[in-house]
Parts: C-alpha cells; sequence; structure tokens
C-alpha cells in the first residue's frame, strides 16, 4: 500500500487491566483517519501472569480462553475481544499484525530430570563443568487447556537449555544433554557471546522434528483461528535461521505472498543484516536498529551530530524495500532491556525521517503516540506525529532529492506524483536557525511556501526556475508545503 504506516499498538507499561483489546478496537476509526495502515499488536498469549507484557511465554494456543496462571484473560484481554478488535481493524482496511514469539517458553507446569553442563556466560560453547543431573523447569502439559486445539505436552528433550536448577537454587546457562543436543551451529544464530542462540527461560530447540512440526502446525492454527494479516517475529537471531527461512516460506504457501512477515534483529551492523537477509532469500523485511541507533546518537550528541551520517549504514539507506523504520519502541523505551531512547527534542526531526522520505516501511511507537506510562511517565509527541502523517498521506509523494550537505542542516524535497501532485520540501536542523537552497520544480515557481507545522513563521516564495530558500528553526523541523493546499 502506498505510503503505509505501521502502529506499534502497546508500549512496556500499558495497564494491566485486561482491556486493551477494547481499547483498541474503539480506536480502529481513527487509527484509520490519521493514516495508520497496519497494526502491530502485542504477544496475544497466555504468558507467566497478567502482569507479563507477553514475552515470557507460556501456551500459544491459549489466547485468552483457558484458566491458566489463575486467569483467564491476558492482560490485554480475553481471546473474544481479541478477534473482535482484529474484525473491527479490519472493517477500516487496516492490517494486524502479530508479535511471535518462538525462541523460549516460561512458567512450566513441572518439574523434570535431566542431565546438562554449564557453560561460560561470555562464551557459550566454553563448558565450564562436567555432565550432572539438574532439575528444571521443562515440563509443559497446559492442564487448563485439557489438549484442545493440541496434544503436544513440551519436556526437556524439546529444549537445549535453561538458566536454573530447581535442585539447588543455581543460576547458570545450562546446556542440555541428549541425543542430538547442542546450541544450534554457530552460522545460523548471532555469534555474541560466542552463541547467542540461548536468550531466556526454556530455550527451544529447533533442530527437533517434533518441535519443528508443532510450531507450523500451530502457525496455521493461529492465522486461521485470528485471521491476521502478518508476523512480527520476535527475536530472532537467537532462532536456528533455518528453522525461521522454513517457517516464512511454510507460511506463504499456505496463507499467500501477501503474508506480511518483519522480524526483530538487533543489531547495529549492516552487514550481518545483508547476509541475514540473503540467507533468507528476502523473504522477509528487518526492523531496521541501525537507523534507530543513528537518532538516538544524534537525540544525545546535540549540534556535535554530523546529520549528513543520520542515514549512513541503515537498511533504509540500503535495502529499504526490507527495512521497517522506526523511532523508538517497547524494548528501547526508558528502564527496558535494550534502552536506547531518543530524547523527545529529537522526535520531531526522527519521526520526520522516517515518515517524509521514500524510503522504509515506518512503525509508530504507542508510547510516543499515546504517552509512556509507569514511574516514569513521558508525555506524548501526538499532535507533531498527527501532523507528519497528514502531511505523509497528502504531500509525501513522488521522487525525492536530497540535499545531505550541512553537518546541522540537512533537507529533502518531494516532487509529488499524478494522484498528489503539490509535493513538499523537509528541513532539519540539529544546531542554530538555518536555511537550505532545495528545487522542487519549475511547475511551482512563482507559488507560496509555508511551514505546516509552523515552526517556522516566514513564507518562501519559489523562483522562476523551481528553487526556495527554506528556512528551519534552532534544533527543529520544518515541512514547507504549497499555501492554501495545507
Amino acid at each position: 500500500m502506498e505510503n503505509g504506516v505501521m502502529m506499534q499498538y502497546f508500549e512496556w507499561f500499558v495497564a494491566d487491566d485486561g482491556k486493551h483489546w477494547q481499547r483498541l478496537k474503539d480506536d480502529a476509526k481513527h487509527l484509520s483517519e490519521i493514516g495508520v495502515t497496519s497494526v502491530w499488536i502485542p504477544p496475544c498469549f497466555k504468558a507467566t501472569g497478567t502482569n507479563d507484557v507477553g514475552y515470557g511465554i507460556y501456551d500459544l494456543y491459549d489466547l485468552g480462553e483457558f484458566k491458566q496462571k489463575e486467569v483467564i484473560r491476558t492482560k490485554y484481554g480475553v481471546k473474544q475481544e481479541l478477534k473482535a478488535a482484529i474484525d473491527e481493524l479490519h472493517k477500516y482496511d487496516i492490517q494486524v499484525y502479530a508479535d511471535i514469539v518462538l525462541n523460549h517458553k516460561a512458567g512450566a507446569d513441572e518439574t523434570e530430570k535431566f542431565l546438562a553442563i554449564e557453560v561460560d556466560p561470555d562464551d557459550r560453547n566454553k563448558i565450564v563443568s562436567d555432565a550432572y543431573e539438574i532439575t528444571g523447569w521443562t515440563k509443559f502439559t497446559y492442564p487448563g487447556r485439557k489438549n484442545t486445539y493440541s496434544k503436544f505436552k513440551w519436556s526437556w528433550e524439546h529444549f537445549t537449555g535453561i538458566d536454573y536448577n530447581q535442585a539447588n537454587g543455581k543460576e547458570a546457562i545450562y546446556l542440555i544433554q541428549g541425543e542430538n543436543k547442542s546450541w544450534a551451529d554457530d552460522s545460523k544464530v548471532n555469534d555474541e557471546h560466542g552463541n547467542y542462540d540461548y536468550l531466556m527461560y526454556a530455550d527451544i530447540d529447533y533442530s527437533h522434528p517434533d518441535v519443528i512440526e508443532e510450531t507450523k502446525n500451530w502457525a496455521k492454527w493461529f492465522v486461521e483461528e485470528t485471521g491476521v494479516d502478518g508476523f512480527r517475529l520476535d527475536a530472532i537471531k537467537h532462532i536456528n535461521e533455518d528453522f525461521i527461512f522454513d517457517l516464512v516460506k511454510t507460511i506463504r504457501n499456505k496463507f499467500g505472498e501477501q503474508f506480511y512477515i518483519v522480524g526483530e534483529y538487533w543489531g547495529n551492523d549492516y552487514d550481518e543484516m545483508e547476509n541475514y537477509l540473503e540467507a533468507g532469500d528476502f523473504n522477509l523485511d528487518l526492523v531496521d536498529v541501525s537507523l534507530h541507533t543513528n537518532f538516538e546518537q544524534a537525540s544525545k550528541s546535540g549540534n556535535d551530530y554530523d546529520l549528513r551520517k543520520l542515514f549512513d549504514e541503515t537498511l533504509m539507506q540500503k535495502n529499504d524495500p526490507h527495512s521497517v523504520t522506526f523511532v523508538d519502541n517497547h524494548d528501547s523505551q526508558p528502564g527496558q532491556s535494550l534502552e536506547s531512547f531518543v530524547e523527545p527534542w529529537f522526535k520531531p526531526m526522527a519521526y520526520g525521517s522516517i515518515l517524509l522520505r521514500e524510503k522504509g516501511y515506518p512503525c509508530i511507537f504507542y508510547g510516543d503516540y499515546y504517552g509512556i506510562q509507569g514511574d516514569n511517565p513521558i508525555e506524548p509527541q501526538r499532535e507533531t506525529i498527527d501532523q507528519l502523517l497528514y502531511i505523509r498521506a497528502n504531500y509525501a509523494y513522488g521522487e525525492q532529492v536530497d540535499y545531505l550537505d550541512h553537518a546541522n542542516c540537512i533537507g529533502w524535497t518531494r516532487f509529488g506524483n499524478e494522484d498528489n501532485p503539490h509535493g513538499c520540501a523537509v528541513i532539519l536542523s540539529n544546531s542554530e536557525k538555518g536555511y537550505k537552497n532545495m528545487y522542487v520544480g519549475e511547475e511551482q515557481s512563482g507559488e507560496i511556501f509555508v511551514d505546516y507545522l509552523k515552526n517556522s513563521q516566514d513564507f518562501v516564495t519559489i523562483d522562476e526556475n523551481g528553487w526556495g530558500q527554506f528556512i528551519v528553526e534552532a534544533g527543529s523541523l520544518s515541512v514547507w508545503v504549497k499555501k492554501n493546499t495545507e
């Protein structure tokens, strides 16, 4: 969809009131009106408790339907409310992408005894103990579900590792021993810590044929049960890539090439991203973590940051058909595991950069739009994002010409297209007030442009050759459009 926009519809501190699916349903019309074309929903499965955001995954078949972990609902509501929200979004032609957590399982129903070895946390390929018997939380029987939808029971042979020995209370990284038991091959997962297969909880073994079959069966069931239009795959750098690529092909073969899949591969090395995409035959997109990191560094460096490098070594710059661009998300927000929050003063420039440029599939963060709750709440930037969404929907079309030629002041122009002919000129500064001469087209000669954001009160008159001297205030963003069209 041209100029499509995704919204991540949650932040870490969404209220544990079971009403989030209702809020999403009630918001569907508004989301459509502001230009949102897809919504990434939080993990909708039973987790360790209702206070769990959803990444401590317990039962993928329980969407808030069975009394497990002492409740029926998830943090966000019950199954019927989830499906009602999806149906309502579809009424407004908004696609729904489900957050899929396949790396691990948490909150097992029983312990089991099995052999394991301890490995060095900094080098998971280095063994630091002999094999010995431990007691681990690895038995998942789902007594509350009573075999509904699936009779599969998980036990220690379906996992590669855990981090806690119930027998003595020792915390360590344990590699489970047994036939064909090992971490995924070093080349199939991220190589941080030697081998980053293990992340948390009970790590799923995707070399086990029964696990592969069960996960594929579940994925087909889930899509048919909910009608979602795509997956956001969590923590894929920790999962055997052969399985991920096979799962993507399986889902697309079943539900069509239009079924959307984006993976969260958290890293800043562009070559690593490129290699992953290539290994997967470019059958999925990736979140553009490098661009987010550039935004964070720019926001914390002030006028010392060279804006000419803002898009360097990013998926947006080098592989835009597979780039999901974002400013912040639930992991990068303050207090979370990957905290790297973009400072509020730079947020308008960052959102202008993902919403008004030609490349990338932009994703708005719920926390930026509706605010972040918790002990240290952060005010939303809804008004600015609404303005930028309006500009994207009405002006940010057609060919783009960049003016990335000054360390503290950059800009670009969009020329529009047949259906949206007006175009726009975007300029931002991380230092003092500035200006930039930019071309908007000879057909605009004599036209007067104004800053849609009203950060600048000046007027710009386009000369006979189609050029204008566009202004930006200190530490600010301006988006110039033709007067009387704004």
